[in-house]
């Protein structure tokens, strides 16, 4: 085991973890850990834009943009993240701008904007261009511009370490910390996958940056490495997620395939057609069309689907046209995503539809922070020194739907504070004392399934999970069906006792990793279901067919999962709608609730 020691250790290294390693580096020693190369990390997927009102192209201000996110995540977005990430967002593009991303350009000069599904004029009177975008390779070019900063100020970079334990001096899993007690992070374990050694990462603050959970889903827009491991991580330490029942379905995926073609390319001029070649959006969201908020879309499209009014032998898709546009200018603003239609599905999007279905693409809960990115453990205190940004965060600046080209600001504003924070903090915090053997449950863990005889593969577990979530608790769902999808889960948990994996070598064991991994998501799976079930009501990505309406007087509040020992009596606070425990073998979820923070807009029906 060997021990390392800095001021800051930030873990991911996709966009909001680079952001923060800038911020933070330039004041305090720092490390990035990263189970990937870091410009293989997921933000280079990310194609569209990024948001800011800076007004090139059209009339725009930031008070427009944060009400767009407010009734675009449904009114469950806290107002006071929302109007931070507004009005740091031109600051943020121009960061950018300023650090050589190279932003497509108007012909005056200025930074080009695109529109984008939600995204609107004064309060909703039509779409506005607010995306600022680099062709289709928006995140590409953050991820890589980030990276080049992080080289110049030379940020440390421990590449290809999985971290798969947080230390913390209370144990908060046990449930008997009391509340405004202290608690304090004293740094990661992580496990080194070129020599499969254990390292102790000793720190003054934490930032998880590691991103979502895709892979829940089988069909997904994610990569294979969305295990949500920073999620599940907090979770097992007893800190709970928030508002994990909310998944964003993105409408564009390649039928069959989930591989995602940017909502830039309807924000070109692209339209959505069912299989008679109607505009079918006209129905659902007369206003602004095929730029509604990305759920009214998937849920429109699926309903085309299961109304027989699908494309295709099966009549499973639905089509997304763009042949009306010039080829000159779908090469200039879409060039990689028409090239993955002639990849991947052999069409030509010069002179074809491309056949498309909804894909499983972004979690809107995560682990819950306030605007300065501190982690909280229950509605109002912080774990000192722990902060988390990106996807794996629920600042709740997305309720329970996130807008297109929202992600991209996000992870720059917040991983920008949260860098910002744990620098500040840890430059007068000291060191909190390791516990003993810091490294014993993690090395137990390991040799436990490296070991192990003939027993359960990874990949049938994972595909039994994937399939379950698939079926049940995607676009639609309903009592009958999330209750399936739990019973699958519990069977799979047990099952999960008994994996065994092939490769028994201690060197780049990549398949005792994705045992580990699959632990993580069978957890993240969990909290999204029960959650799900509990939620009787449809509210932006989620959407009970049992009950269709939203229900502010029952729901109006975030859901808070809580992993806790059987024999925990602690019940974290659930008032009425949010009372409710699920059994496992060995552990119990508890629901509690954290209140919604509305500043200037009042719920209202969500029209457009």
């Amino acid at each position: 085991m060997q021990t390392h020691q800095y001021d800051v250790v930030i873990v991911g290294a996709g966009g909001a973890g680079m952001r923060a390693a800038l911020e933070a580096s330039t004041r305090v020693r720092t490390a990035v850990i990263t189970k990937l190369y870091p410009t293989r990390s997921h933000t280079g997927a990310a194609q569209g834009g990024m948001c800011a009102a800076l007004a090139n192209v059209e009339e725009d201000n930031w008070e427009w943009h944060t009400f767009d996110t407010v009734k675009g995540g449904d009114y469950l977005v806290d107002q006071d993240a929302a109007e931070v990430m507004a009005k740091e967002a031109i600051d943020a593009v121009l960061d950018l701008e300023k650090m050589g991303l190279p932003f497509n350009r108007t012909p005056e000069g200025r930074i080009d904007q695109r529109r984008f599904g939600g995204h609107t004029r004064n309060h909703g009177e039509a779409a506005v261009r607010r995306s600022c975008y680099a062709a289709d390779r928006t995140g590409h070019m953050i991820l890589q511009t980030l990276y080049q900063q992080c080289v110049k100020n030379d940020v440390e970079f421990f590449n290809e370490f999985y971290v798969l334990d947080l230390l913390v001096d209370h144990d908060l899993a046990a449930g008997d910390v009391a509340d405004g007690e202290e608690v304090n992070v004293s740094g990661v374990v992580a496990y080194e996958l070129a020599t499969g050694q254990i390292h102790v990462f000793q720190a003054k603050a934490v930032v998880f940056a590691t991103g979502g959970a895709g892979k829940i889903y089988k069909t997904t827009s994610n990569a294979h490495t969305l295990t949500g491991d920073g999620m599940a991580l907090a979770y097992r330490r007893g800190i709970p997620l928030e508002d994990m029942e909310f998944f964003q379905f993105h409408p564009t995926g390649l039928a069959g395939l989930g591989i995602l073609l940017s909502e830039a390319a309807r924000g070109e001029g692209g339209i959505l057609r069912n299989a008679d070649g109607e505009r079918f959006m006209e129905r659902y969201a007369p206003t602004i069309k095929d730029l509604a908020p990305r759920d009214i879309v998937a849920r429109s499209m699926a309903n085309e689907v299961r109304e027989g009014r699908g494309a295709g032998p099966n009549k499973d898709y639905v089509l997304l046209d763009l042949t009306h546009l010039e080829p000159a200018h779908i090469d200039a603003k879409l060039p990689d995503i028409t090239e993955f239609a002639r990849t991947y599905l052999g069409i030509e999007p010069y002179t074809e539809p491309v056949p498309v279905y909804p894909t499983a693409h972004y979690a809107m809960g995560g682990i819950p922070t306030n605007i300065e990115g501190e982690v909280l453990r229950n509605e109002t205190d912080v774990i000192r020194g722990l902060y988390a940004a990106g996807e794996v965060a629920c600042v709740s600046v997305h309720g329970s739907n996130r807008l297109g080209t929202n992600s991209l600001l996000d992870i720059n504003v917040f991983g920008k504070r949260a860098g910002r924070s744990a620098a500040a903090y840890a430059a007068t915090a000291p060191f909190v004392e390791l516990p003993d053997a810091p490294a014993t449950t993690v090395e137990a863990e390991l040799e436990t399934i490296r070991t192990r005889g003939d027993g359960e593969r990874v990949a049938d577990i994972r595909r039994a999970l994937q399939e379950t979530m698939d079926a049940n608790a995607q676009v639609f769902r309903t009592q009958e069906s999330l209750t399936q999808a739990l019973a699958d889960l519990k069977s799979l948990r047990k099952r999960y006792q008994a994996v065994s994996v092939q490769d028994k070598s201690r060197t780049f064991n990549t398949d005792l990793l994705e045992a580990v991994e699959l632990g993580f998501l069978l957890d993240i799976a969990e909290t999204v279901v029960v959650g799900a079930l509990n939620r009787a009501e449809s509210r932006g990505g989620h959407f009970r067919e049992d009950y269709p309406n939203r229900d502010d007087e029952r729901f109006m509040r975030h859901t808070m999962a809580y992993r806790r020992p059987l024999a925990s009596a602690d019940k974290p606070a659930g008032d009425g709608a949010f009372d409710h425990t699920e059994v496992f073998d060995d552990y119990q979820l508890v629901l509690g609730s954290k209140s919604v923070t509305v500043t200037r807009y009042q719920p209202m029906e969500r029209k457009y």
